[in-house]
């Protein structure tokens, strides 16, 4: 007696993506755009710079510090401030035509990522020179002969008999 086994059927399973939890510190990182032109209109009326205008400044640098294309740079405090001093810069200079209908908080932005992208040239040719100088003292060290140093791969001690 032969049993046969009934087809199994095609069971789905439901997959379940985890929902990214909201933070509940929004107005800690939140820049209001309305408020933001408001107080960027009484800075040019007043020449004082509230502490509310200068607190959005920074949040506006911190929070293009957590961008995906600048997140992983170890001298991130140096851009973050770099954008900063830029940003009061252009406040300080009356860049932003408040005239022109534009959005305040794009300009600042824009005004950030500029220099975090020369921030980011900087140490770049920083970090190429201090690499050409190693190699060529590194390359220095190994021809000359005075100095040279071998050493032997078999013991990995020191051989001054080249």
């Amino acid at each position: 007696m032969a049993f046969k086994k009934s087809p199994k059927k095609a069971v789905k399973k439901k997959i379940v993506r985890k929902k990214r939890k909201k933070s509940k510190d929004k107005a800690k990182h939140y820049v209001d755009s309305k408020v933001f032109f408001e107080q960027i209109c009484e800075f040019y009326k007043t020449d004082i710079i509230p502490d509310e205008l200068s607190m959005s400044l920074l949040k506006i640098a911190n929070g293009l510090g957590f961008a995906p294309n600048f997140i992983n740079y170890s001298y991130k405090d140096e851009m973050i401030g770099d954008a900063v001093l830029k940003m009061f810069s252009a406040l300080k200079n009356k860049k932003f035509n408040v005239e022109s209908g534009n959005n305040p908080f794009s300009y600042f932005t824009t005004v950030a990522f500029h220099a975090f992208i020369n921030r980011i040239k900087k140490e770049k040719k920083h970090r190429e020179t201090i690499t050409k100088y190693q190699e060529t003292v590194y390359f220095d060290k190994m021809t000359d002969s005075a100095g040279s140093v071998y050493i032997n791969p078999e013991t990995g001690v020191e051989d001054d008999n080249n």
